[in-house]
């Protein structure tokens, strides 16, 4: 048998894992693990708490570039995401700060200890360490390396704060486990007999003295293994010349080593690839210690913790990540409660003013102001109320889909609530408007069907511009996320509030429209307001309180709505302030509509219709001053208006008549002279026709009776203070039944029966020429200056 020199390497020491490449060093062969052994290692070892992603701060050195690419390679195949990859070669402080922003929680680092003295100490600086952060460093340091290598402006106290906790991971030099093996051996026997070979010799002790040993048996197994492989072939082909090459011996211990398999005393020797399986061992640093908490198996792919030796410093392990959690930012139930009850009263108010609207509807002050807009007004605030339920409804008490729709239906029912109440009064102010600002008509009818057209026209708008709305650009939800907040428990897990909202993509243009809509309507509102403020009529008129409550509601929208867009982000305060916004529009229209006719009615129910005296502005009075008025009416109850008059026709015929009998008495002491008379006539005829006059309606009777004795008060008494003494102690039988007494009585009374009677009846006006010679033809009537005089009447 002839043999050439074996070219084969077997090493103890080298950990470098540029030796793994077999294409370049295919007969390499290492008793210690590689430095890439410890990956799967590390791999194992997260998937056991369960970190699915990780971190990782490498030196700029080739070893440690290549332990992190091969470590990629690991992660990438257990299905753990790399959040972030950082390499330094001096200051790692601005890598650790990515690290921190990019909430890289799991940091495995690959650094000397020279430069891991300052990575901790950037690591304290940062404030990442404790119990939201887990270090993972080389364990083939030297002890109390920190005080060595510490080149930073950290204190040892700060370095070993930040150190705490971390885990250490490197091969096993020896093994724990106490089997004898191929030597004879324990682990610890071996280690009895080196410990005093050293002291023996007085050298320095290796780390690698282990896997040295277990070499020897390597090569001493291999060698004679290949010995007895030979033997055979060589007894089998006796009788041939039997000759073996290099090429094959050198096949024959590859093949021979990569078949070892025994226990040494740093545990089962085996190769893959030429790379040892050894045991990859752990330690995590405790209180300035490290302290061995498990071991990996390469062989077996068995992690082994030791129990109870793991000690991290929070309650629980750390999070492999800033977990977040989303938080509803929802309307506080106590508040929406409050202002549900508070919404439920204001309908409740609507409710009491709808029964006093229908249960009086026949009583005249009522019929004048229209119940059917009325009745509209009410239901205009009751949708408004009933949207404030709708709007305090959240993803926390509907689903998506449910909330997705109510977007659609509080928009619908506060549009069109608005559009009823206001709608249903701005058309009754127009009635008012139509009917008095055009004199020159002697009669205009406006009946509620018109009314009635008109709203159901602004609401015709209403439904054109949210069908539009719906069908091109739908209200939908969306979720509006929010930056990160801690944990007000302090638990480690982030807050990210969240709020949902109604929005489409041209919200803009939409809100536009219908608020553009919405201001026309208003200052319509206030333009027949301002047009009819003159008209005395309360049961008619309301414009002085419609322009109360345009004021208001105009006032109160703009600010609700731009607070409400400053608030967006608070819910409760945005519907807060919604729901005072529509409660408050709401309740003050109701009010200022109802409540003056609910005292009216208490207190003196024929109070909206005794001041009927209809007032217009100067300018009218100046273009109209040539000419009487004509006779206008207005249509609000026909039957219960001409019911009205005609009892107002009974009473003035009755007051007629009391006043005549006082003018009797008055004339019976007229005692004045012939030549007196005429004077008396012209100076006071236009008075006594004045005070008498029955044709306005809305003259009272207390009025009546202050003016006939003002006047016979002031000016009668200065002419009878300078009569005749002889005339004065004349008997009164004699005097008034006198021929010149009754020519005089008879020319004052015809004239006041022609001008007081007929119109009160609805007869002729009194300014018509009377068939009877009366004084009203002579030139002292004649002069007398025109005066408005209208009768209503009942259509």
């Amino acid at each position: 048998m002839k043999t050439k020199e074996l070219s084969k390497q077997l090493s103890f020491a080298a950990t470098t894992p540029v030796l793994a490449d077999k294409k370049k060093y295919p007969n390499f062969f290492r008793t210690v693990p590689s430095d890439n052994a410890v990956n799967p290692a590390v791999v194992k070892f997260l998937n056991f708490y369960n970190w699915s992603r990780v971190g990782t701060l490498t030196q700029d050195v080739q070893r440690f570039s290549e332990v992190r690419n091969d470590l990629t390679n690991e992660l990438e195949k257990a299905d753990i995401q790399i959040a972030d990859t950082e390499s330094f070669s001096n200051d790692p402080c601005v890598n650790v700060k990515k690290l921190k922003d990019n909430d890289v929680r799991i940091i495995i680092g690959q650094f000397d200890e020279n430069l891991a003295s300052k990575v901790f100490c950037c690591a304290y600086n940062l404030n990442m360490y404790g119990s939201k952060y887990q270090w993972i460093i080389p364990g083939w340091y030297q002890g109390n390396w920190w005080e060595q290598a510490n080149s930073t402006n950290c204190t040892t106290k700060k370095l070993l704060t930040a150190m705490e906790g971390y885990i250490a991971v490197d091969f096993e030099p020896l093994s724990a486990k106490q089997v004898k093996g191929i030597s004879g051996r324990t682990p610890k026997e071996y280690e009895r007999e080196y410990s005093k070979e050293l002291q023996q010799k007085g050298v320095e002790p290796s780390k690698y003295h282990g896997f040295a040993y277990d070499g020897i048996w390597v090569i001493a197994k291999t060698l004679t293994r290949v010995m007895d492989l030979l033997q055979h072939k060589e007894r089998q082909d006796m009788y041939h010349n039997f000759t073996v090459d290099d090429r094959e011996v050198g096949r024959l211990v590859l093949d021979v080593m990569n078949e070892t398999n025994f226990y040494g005393v740093t545990g089962q020797v085996m190769f893959r690839n030429g790379e040892r399986m050894g045991t990859i061992k752990f330690t995590q640093f405790q209180e300035g210690q490290e302290v061995k908490v498990g071991e990996y198996n390469a062989i077996a792919d068995v992690l082994d913790l030791i129990n109870n030796t793991m000690r991290f410093q929070g309650v629980e392990p750390p999070k492999d990540r800033t977990f977040v959690r989303l938080q509803r930012r929802n309307i506080n139930v106590p508040l929406y409660s409050i202002l549900s009850v508070i919404t439920i009263l204001g309908m409740l108010m609507a409710g009491a003013f709808l029964f006093f609207n229908i249960k009086n509807r026949n009583h005249r002050l009522i019929k004048m102001s229209s119940p059917y807009m009325n009745n509209l007004i009410i239901l205009g605030g009751m949708l408004s109320y009933s949207s404030i339920f709708l709007f305090g409804l959240d993803g926390a008490l509907v689903s998506d889909k449910e909330f997705e729709a109510l977007c659609t239906v509080r928009t619908w029912i506060l549009i069109v609530g608005y559009t009823t109440a206001f709608g249903a009064m701005f058309a009754k102010t127009w009635r008012v408007h139509a009917i008095f600002k055009n004199v020159k008509m002697k009669k205009k009818i406006i009946k509620d069907q018109k009314l009635l057209i008109i709203v159901g026209g602004m609401l015709l708008i209403d439904l054109c511009i949210l069908i539009c709305w719906q069908i091109v650009d739908p209200l939908k939800r969306t979720v509006e996320e929010y930056s990160l907040e801690a944990d007000p428990q302090g638990r480690d897990i982030a807050i990210r509030p969240f709020l949902e909202h109604c929005e489409n993509t041209h919200m803009t243009i939409w809100l536009g429209i219908v608020y553009a809509y919405k201001g026309l309507l208003m200052l319509f509102g206030c333009f027949l307001a301002w047009e009819t403020r003159n008209v005395s009529i309360p049961a008619l008129n309301d414009s002085k309180y419609i322009g109360m409550s345009v004021y208001n509601v105009g006032i109160m929208c703009i600010i609700g709505a731009a607070v409400s867009f400053l608030t967006r982000d608070q819910p409760n305060v945005q519907f807060c302030i919604v729901a005072l916004v529509i409660i408050f529009c709401s309740t003050i229209t109701l009010c200022l509509v109802f409540v003056p006719k609910f005292i009216t009615m208490r207190t003196n129910p024929d109070a909206a219709t005794q001041n009927r005296r209809l007032k217009f502005n100067t300018n009218q009075k100046k273009e109209d001053s040539k000419t009487s008025t004509s006779v206008t009416s207005v249509n609000q109850a026909n039957t219960s208006r001409l019911d009205g008059l005609q009892t107002d026709n009974h009473r003035l015929r009755m007051k007629i008549t009391e006043l005549d009998k006082e003018l009797e008495e008055v004339t019976m002491q007229l005692q004045d002279t012939p030549e007196k008379t005429p004077y008396i006539k012209q100076n006071h005829y236009g008075d006594v026709n004045n005070i008498l006059s029955i044709r306005n309606f809305t003259d009272g009777k207390e009025g009546e009776k202050s003016i006939l004795k003002n006047h016979l008060e002031q000016k009668p008494q200065a002419q009878w203070g300078s009569m005749d003494p002889s005339r004065i102690n004349r008997g009164p039988l004699e005097d008034i039944n006198s021929p010149e007494h009754i020519q005089r009585r008879l020319s004052l009374q015809l004239p006041i029966l022609h001008h007081a009677y007929l119109p009160s009846i609805g007869g002729v006006d009194a300014s018509c020429t009377s068939p009877n010679a009366s004084p009203g033809s002579s030139p002292r009537h004649r002069h007398m200056p025109p005066s408005y005089r209208v009768m209503v009447s009942g259509l």
